[in-house]
């Protein structure tokens, strides 16, 4: 039997970019989900202007919904944390549905994985995308 090759693990990622939209923000109350993992932030920034941002409804504590919008979508404020692909996976394992993790496209073009919705978020929710980002319909509570 010839030998087994060497694993080639050249270009293998080592971390993972996440965008956080609402309750994993710094400050926010589900933020320890992340600084429990040595997420570590490396920017904050805004979505291409293609999404829209919802407060879903019933959500203890309260979480938003980002869903990607063809037509009438805007930038949305969000944070960017880099955690190892170990820390993503055990983090991933726990996110509720109708949250989901998805590919989310930056305003530079970048694409990084991050919070999404499904389509039944949007049950009872209230649109609140003119405002921008999370922290801004926060304050505006």
């Amino acid at each position: 039997m010839p030998p087994t090759p060497p694993l080639d693990v050249d270009g293998v990622a080592t971390e993972i970019h996440l965008a956080v939209v609402g309750a994993h923000l710094a400050g926010m109350p589900l933020h320890w989900q992340l600084t429990s993992r040595d997420a570590r932030l490396v920017r904050r920034c805004r979505t291409g202007p293609v999404y829209r941002l919802y407060a879903m409804a019933g959500s203890n504590p309260p979480k938003p919904a980002l869903v990607h919008s063809d037509a009438g979508g805007a930038a949305i404020e969000v944070e960017i944390y880099a955690l190892t692909v170990e820390a993503f996976g055990a983090f991933v394992a726990e996110v509720p549905a109708p949250l989901a993790i998805g590919t989310v496209t930056l305003d530079d073009g970048t694409d990084v994985k991050g919070f999404v919705a499904e389509p039944r978020a949007l049950t009872g929710a209230e649109e609140i995308t003119s405002l921008g980002g999370w922290r801004a319909y926060i304050a505006s509570r």
